[in-house]
């Protein structure tokens, strides 16, 4: 039961082409953004989609897969867990941000 502590299982479609940052001490970071949809029917019977953003993050080996292979709107599944940093903008006003550091990655849909 540890390992559910802290658990994100995610099925989107990707907003924009991945981000790919190589890191000075050699390490790879992907960065990109998730949508997840929902969809229900509101009082009247009309049906509502409810579009959610995810920040997700990925290193190494999975950054390699994503930088390769993952482009705006391409399908995915990912596992991972919830992270929040901190730090300070220009102005010297703290921020945060909780962002989904990806584990594991699933490519879904066609070609």
């Amino acid at each position: 039961m540890n390992t559910l502590r802290n658990k994100v299982q995610l099925i989107g479609n990707l907003g924009k082409d991945p981000e790919i940052v190589n890191l000075e001490s050699g390490k790879k970071l992907a960065k990109f953004t998730l949508a997840t949809n929902e969809s229900y029917k509101n009082a009247q019977g009309e049906k509502i989609t409810d579009t959610q953003w995810h920040q997700i993050v990925a290193w190494g080996k999975t950054a390699d897969v994503i930088e390769k292979y993952v482009t705006k709107g391409k399908e995915i599944a990912i596992d991972g867990k919830l992270t929040t940093r901190s730090w300070e903008d220009k102005d010297g006003i703290k921020r945060y941000t909780t962002e989904v550091v990806c584990n594991e990655l699933l490519m879904l849909g066609g070609k």
